[in-house]
């Protein structure tokens, strides 16, 4: 039987959700950049948030590769989420971290709440 072609909505929570995602990876690519001498700050500046976007994508990607309990996924994503936080302290800018850490949370549980009902 073929698959329905409905198009996709896109809410302005998905949205936010892909610029939460987006502004922790540049977090902890900054991270790795500003704070590790040369020649690692090139491997960790590329590694840190390559590595974050593929435990992403296996856990928490809209079509992720390993279906997990969503609490799991919650789980994983504020992991990420803590990481783009202490990236900003590292960086010796702990309101900037706090912010995203706020902002990023609150829109994973607004949109964690939203798939759930």
């Amino acid at each position: 039987m073929p698959e329905s072609t409905a198009p996709v909505r896109v809410s302005a929570l998905d949205v936010l959700r892909l610029l939460t995602e987006i502004v922790a990876f540049g977090s902890i690519a900054l991270w790795g950049f500003f704070t590790w001498p040369f020649p690692w700050n090139i491997v960790v500046g590329i590694g840190a948030p390559a590595l974050a976007i593929v435990v992403w994508a296996l856990f928490v990607s809209p079509k992720a590769v390993l279906s997990v309990h969503p609490f799991v996924r919650m789980v994983v994503e504020l992991l990420i989420f803590l990481s783009a936080t202490l990236s900003w302290w590292a960086l010796g800018q702990p309101w900037i971290g706090l912010a995203v850490g706020v902002v990023c949370v609150a829109v994973g549980v607004a949109v964690n709440r939203k798939t759930a009902a």
